[in-house]
């Protein structure tokens, strides 16, 4: 049995209306469908900790499939996710090359850091 549903209506701005009415049309689904979506995955973001506004930067680079499917195994031997090991590593080179009287920016280097 599908669970209920209830109307939500808001003024937003044309400009945001706009864009939200281009990628809905992209998506292939329906107003409602296309909302729900947003709503529900803004939600489940929010309730893993995470923060949609947090200042953060991406970093993405392409490697040989070899590389990628040995990298991938190696995540999954050692427990680790993709961002936990480039940041360890990250991190231990910073530190590496830091001055020893300069203060780390992030305090408590991640665990992934001494797993390797």
């Amino acid at each position: 049995m599908a669970e209920e549903k209830r109307n939500l209506c808001a003024q937003i701005p044309i400009s945001l209306h706009s864009r939200v009415r281009q990628e809905q049309e992209v998506s292939g689904q329906t107003l409602s469908e296309y909302m729900t979506q947003l709503i529900t995955e803004f939600y489940r973001i929010r309730e893993e900790g995470k923060n949609m506004n947090t200042e953060t930067r991406t970093v993405a680079f392409q490697v040989p499939p070899e590389l990628f499917e040995e990298f991938k195994a190696y995540l999954q031997r050692n427990h680790l996710k993709q961002k936990e090991f480039f940041l360890a590593c990250i991190q231990r080179v910073l530190a590496e090359e830091r001055p020893a009287d300069e203060p780390a920016s992030d305090p408590e280097p991640l665990e992934a850091a001494q797993t390797e």
